[in-house]
Parts: structure tokens; C-alpha cells; sequence
């Protein structure tokens, strides 16, 4: 698959994981009872992966090391914290307001995520508020 390809579909896959997530969170908030099903706990998992997949493989044709590649390091450690408040957010046992607030801030943080990568710089769309420390 030539890096277009490559590129294209994990930008689809950053969409469409992106559009679930929201959906979902709404989903939980409401109560909805679709989110307990199969498809809304299988489908996220194969979004997932090809967005996993296709970053790894964009990562490696590009010889990108998140050691020595800022941006790329801050886009996992966002990553990290998506995942750790989506867990917050989707899963029960906790309250509905903190489930709401682990939720909004996992979309901030996924909005924060996508501006590192568009301007391939650590701090993406915080770089005007911190950009001269």
C-alpha cells in the first residue's frame, strides 16, 4: 500500500473512531440500551485496530521514532490519556457526572491529538497559549 493509501485510511479510521466514541459517550449518558450490545463492543475494537495498524505502518515507512520525534511522542501520550478517560467515561461504576466530565475531556483531548498531528508539533493547537516557554 503506497503512504496515501496508508494515510487515507487512517485519517477514515480517526473519523469513524472518533464518531463512535461520541456516540457511544451519548449513548451512556442517555442510557441507551444499544450501547451494551454486541456491535457497539466489537465494532470500536475493529476501528481500532486498523487505525493502530495503519499508524504503525505510516510510522515505519517514514522511519519516525517517537523518541527523537516530539510531536509523535506527545500524540501517544495523548493517546494514553484518551484511552484511560474513554475507560472512565464508558464503563460503569462511577457517576453519571463523572462519566460525563471523563467523557468531555476525552474529546478534548482526541481534538488536541488530531492538532499535533495536522501541525506536527507537540504542542498542536496549544502552541499560540504556550508556545514561547
Amino acid at each position: 500500500m503506497d503512504y496515501a493509501s496508508l494515510k487515507l485510511t487512517h485519517q477514515v479510521a480517526v473519523v469513524l473512531s472518533a464518531a463512535g466514541f461520541f456516540a457511544r459517550g451519548l449513548g451512556v449518558l442517555a442510557g441507551a440500551a444499544w450501547v451494551r450490545g454486541r456491535i457497539a463492543h466489537s465494532l470500536p475494537h475493529m476501528v481500532d485496530t486498523v487505525l493502530l495498524g495503519s499508524a504503525l505502518m505510516m510510522a515505519w515507512m517514514l522511519q519516525l521514532n517517537p523518541l527523537s520525534t516530539p510531536w509523535l511522542a506527545a500524540k501517544i501520550a495523548g493517546l494514553l490519556l484518551y484511552i484511560g478517560l474513554g475507560l472512565l467515561a464508558l464503563r460503569p461504576g462511577r457517576s453519571m457526572a463523572q462519566r460525563a466530565a471523563a467523557w468531555l475531556a476525552a474529546l478534548l483531548c482526541l481534538g488536541w491529538i488530531v492538532s499535533v498531528a495536522m501541525t506536527k508539533h507537540p504542542l498542536g493547537a496549544l502552541r499560540p497559549l504556550f508556545g514561547a516557554l
